[in-house]
């Protein structure tokens, strides 16, 4: 009956550990040979242990080679006594005795215990951290378990993982029984077990939150080349295809929206800013720096670095806000960018003339088609001039349709009237925006620096916490 339920005990404590339950015969058979030597036999004694795996049966055998003169008697026998066992053993035979169980007595059972447990605890640790390393830089989804001032404690399944207060996305409320989403940045083997260390902040998780939502990066026909990201803000990502009669873009985006709506909801709201990569610096560097248009890309390659002149008006765009935008499109490009308006590209006289790329796409992206209203007006219908009325969001007040269609030069005035104020708003917003721009943007190492974030975990807390559940 006891060796039954040692079986069913083996099994058990491999569908709940992980251990198999041939590493943990061995263990046994290790543990009792140990324990055998040191109480009974010697350091030099040489025994077997057979465990029956159907019914587990124990056998303990210690073996002794017939000499004629004994120098060890930790492992060797005299011929006479040998002959006294059985009269057929000769010089140089092995004399095998089986030991009872009885034998071990109680400090023995204890030994044999501590030590079973020892190596049943290295096995648990070995085998964890093989299945954690293969999931390294992954995705995997936890509950959880604990939330302190400093950190989290993630229940990824047979353990718990440490998520960092400066890996948190900034902003982002925890809260236990929470399924979270975490990326597995680091798995660390020590002598007090395996940590397993997941970020919420790293530029792997964009990409595979990617990987998981859009079918074509998971096959392989779309790629995504580069990751930049600025964790609880912003992410621009650069993607590319070999597929002529795919869009790398919109295979992102998806239907409506819905898988960049499903990544971005992942990630607490984080802006995520979707390029076609290019092996063209040129035309790449003018990618990475979007929302904001680029009328012309000196390139450095000496010095890896390129001139980016923009329109007056798309300066700060550009630069984006505290120079995010500009830092996004380093860490994306990979080159070092400098960013010049064209006015002050001019005043510096630099020369810069747009090639005929540049050209043809700033025409196509600048010039928008407008309607003369002195030869066209009377074929716009009426629900159209009530939209482009919503559009330059003038009131009824100052147009009325009906007011407009008989006295075109009134109509005329108004729009042009409100197209001023319109320029008067954005010239002092840009200002405003220009004024609060620090020239100093390329130095972002030290923005929201905190360094409490610096100080160190108390592992020994969370193995506590781990040890007594």
């Amino acid at each position: 009956m006891a060796s039954k339920k040692f079986i069913q005990a083996l099994e058990l404590l491999e569908s709940e550990k992980g251990i198999k339950k041939e590493i943990v015969l061995d263990a046994l058979k290790e543990a009792l040979e140990k324990s055998y030597k040191k109480n009974y036999g010697g350091p030099k004694s040489i025994i077997r242990v057979e465990i029956n795996e159907n019914n587990g049966k124990i056998r303990l055998y210690e073996i002794k080679h017939v000499v004629d003169d004994v120098m060890d008697e930790d492992f060797e026998l005299s011929l006479e006594e040998a002959q006294m066992i059985n009269p057929k053993y000769q010089i140089g035979d092995d004399v095998v005795t089986e030991v009872a169980p009885e034998v071990f007595g109680r400090l023995a059972a204890i030994q044999t215990k501590q030590l079973l447990k020892q190596k049943i605890r290295e096995a648990e640790k070995e085998t964890l951290y093989n299945e954690y390393i293969d999931k390294k830089d992954d995705i995997i989804t936890g509950i959880v378990d604990r939330v302190e001032e400093r950190f989290a404690i993630i229940n990824i399944g047979r353990t718990g993982a440490l998520l960092p207060l400066n890996q948190q996305i900034p902003g982002e409320k925890i809260y236990e029984g929470q399924h979270l989403k975490v990326y597995v940045s680091d798995v660390e083997r020590n002598t007090k077990g395996t940590h397993i260390g997941v970020s919420r902040t790293e530029p792997g998780l964009v990409r595979r939150l990617f990987e998981m939502e859009v079918p074509e990066i998971f096959d392989g026909i779309v790629e995504i080349k580069s990751v930049a990201r600025e964790a609880g803000d912003r992410s621009k990502i650069a993607v590319y295809t070999s597929h002529p009669n795919v869009d790398p873009i919109g295979s992102c985006v998806g239907p409506k929206g819905s898988r960049v709506r499903n990544v971005v909801n992942e990630l607490n709201g984080e802006m995520i800013d979707i390029i076609e990569w290019t092996d063209d610096p040129v035309a790449f560097i003018s990618h990475a720096l979007s929302p904001s248009e680029v009328v012309y890309v000196n390139i450095n390659d000496e010095n890896h670095s390129a001139l980016v002149v923009v329109p007056d008006n798309q300066l700060s765009l550009a630069i984006g806000k505290k120079g995010q935008n500009a830092r996004l499109a380093v860490r994306l490009t990979g080159w070092k960018i400098d960013i010049k308006s064209a006015s002050e590209a001019e005043m510096e006289g630099i020369v810069h003339q747009q090639n005929d790329h540049f050209e043809e796409t700033f025409e196509e992206e600048m010039i928008t088609d407008e309607f003369d209203f002195e030869e066209d007006f009377e074929e716009i219908e009426e629900p159209v001039i009530e939209k482009v009325v919503q559009e330059v969001d003038i009131s009824q007040e100052d147009v009325v349709i009906e007011e407009a269609e008989e006295d075109e030069g009134l109509y005329n005035e108004a729009i042009e009237s409100h197209e001023l104020e319109l320029q008067d708003e954005d010239d002092e917003s840009y200002s405003n925006d220009y004024d609060d721009y620090d020239d100093d943007y390329d130095d972002y190492d030290d923005y929201d620096y905190d360094p409490k974030y610096d100080e160190d975990i108390d592992y020994d807390e969370f193995d506590k916490y781990y040890d007594e559940k």
